[in-house]
């Protein structure tokens, strides 16, 4: 059957086949017949090549990408400047050109508001050069200059605090619902805050409230957009609340939003670019202590760890715990859920992707034991993270245990995350298939799924 493009779709080729209604083998086909009209008479139709292209990473051999490219109407120059599968056609890119300016940020709350919701593409758009440019620019902008005062009714702090003070009860419901459940409130108290911004009358000290809390829900509708699975629009989210964090004259804030993107970029195998965002925000926050430090210097070490790279790793635990033992109860809201689980759970990953099992197990354990309950998500991620650790250290009851615990949380839960994580489990729980309780958990995941 054609892909259904309600679903997110994991990988460019998804949203190439969406669009045109291809199944697998409707592609193979087409690329087989394209082939034959480049004078390649032999190329084999086969809908597992497909396949393996969009779900295995592998890399289709030129005659194939030539084929593809004919059809789509792609140059075969650009098959040169833009790799697999950064060349295939997914529509217009993620705008990273919007003047740094009042007028720059609210044209770009303005086109967030109005087709990030509906952009449900689940890859990276922006990639390589533009991460690195996004985060040039951020780190050599000046304080930016407001003026106040644009036509319409008047904005005064009252409104503003209003606002600002439902963010953390959104926050709440991410925690306990995950994404998928609050990505459209969110985006709506954002359409609220533009409207505001591009039709209200206020200040200049208003102007600047007004341009933060903008930031910080666009920062926390990528941050959904991102765990339901909808990673093109999770940029342009950040993209704008890099934008609007700079006009509200937040750069903490800045540096949450390149820590954000960060992640985004270590969970689809992409360490080199996680790492120029992880460090633009530490340079952006430098000096910086208490939790917000703590987070950053995590970032940069989960970086370095993806990259395999655990003398810069360690150093980057030894700054993160170091910033941790300095909370301070006036950390910014945005913080406050970094806490002693979470840096935990966050040590353990690195080990993880070191290849320290031993250590990533106690490190989520520990994490776990002082995870809060009622934080559903993330206590079923990190519950999946360390049933996965102890599928792979080859203590398959354990893992079924945790895995077993995972279970309610997981149907409680929308995120795309999760699920990603869920299908990793199952891949393992597949080994142990003479195991009753291990293929009973796997059809339970995949029911779940």
């Amino acid at each position: 059957m054609p892909t259904d493009n309600a679903q997110a779709c994991a990988h460019p080729l998804a949203f190439v086949r969406a669009q045109r209604g291809w199944s697998y083998q409707k592609l193979a086909r087409v690329v087989a017949k394209r082939a034959r009209d480049l004078g390649v008479a032999n190329m084999a139709a086969e809908r597992q090549k497909v396949w393996r292209w969009e779900h295995r990473g592998v890399v289709p051999d030129r005659v194939s990408q030539l084929a593809l490219a004919t059809e789509l109407g792609v140059p075969t120059e650009r098959l040169e400047s833009h790799p697999w599968p950064t060349w295939l056609p997914t529509g217009d890119n993620v705008r990273t050109d919007y003047p740094w300016t009042e007028s720059g940020s609210i044209t770009a709350l303005t086109d967030v508001v109005q087709d990030a919701l509906t952009d449900r593409r689940g890859f990276l758009t922006i990639s390589g050069s533009g991460v690195a440019a996004l985060a040039r620019e951020w780190l050599t902008l000046e304080p930016a200059q407001l003026v106040g005062a644009i036509e319409g009714g008047l904005v005064d702090e009252q409104i503003v605090h209003r606002i600002a003070h439902n963010i953390p009860g959104l926050r709440v419901m991410d925690e306990r619902l995950g994404g998928e459940s609050v990505r459209r409130l969110v985006d709506a108290e954002l359409g609220v805050v533009t409207e505001l911004l591009a039709r209200g009358r206020y200040s200049e000290r208003i102007g600047r409230q007004l341009h933060r809390v903008a930031a910080e829900l666009a920062r926390f509708a990528g941050w959904v957009s991102f765990d339901a699975g909808y990673q093109t629009a999770a940029q342009r989210y950040w993209v704008t609340a890099l934008h609007a964090a700079h006009v509200g004259g937040d750069r903490l804030l800045g540096a949450n939003v390149l820590k954000d993107m960060a992640l985004q970029c270590i969970d689809f195998s992409r360490p080199g670019e996680a790492l120029e965002l992880a460090e633009a925000a530490v340079v952006t926050a430098e000096g910086s202590t208490g939790r917000v430090g703590a987070m950053l210097h995590m970032r940069k070490a989960r970086a370095h760890a993806a990259l395999g790279d655990q003398v810069s790793c360690a150093r980057e635990l030894g700054v993160a715990e170091a910033a941790f033992a300095d909370a301070q109860p006036n950390d910014p809201a945005w913080a406050v859920g970094f806490d002693e689980a979470e840096f935990h759970a966050q040590v353990g990953c690195c080990y993880i992707d070191l290849g320290h099992l031993n250590s990533a197990d106690r490190w989520l354990a520990s994490g776990l034991r002082l995870h809060p309950r009622e934080r559903t998500r993330d206590r079923a991620t990190y519950l999946l993270h360390r049933a996965a650790v102890q599928l792979d250290m080859g203590n398959l009851d354990h893992g079924c245990d945790l895995t077993t615990e995972a279970l309610p949380l997981l149907s409680m839960t929308r995120s795309k995350r999760n699920a990603r994580r869920a299908d990793e489990v199952r891949r393992r729980l597949r080994r142990h298939g003479s195991s009753p309780t291990a293929r009973s958990l796997d059809q339970q995941l995949a029911e779940l799924a």
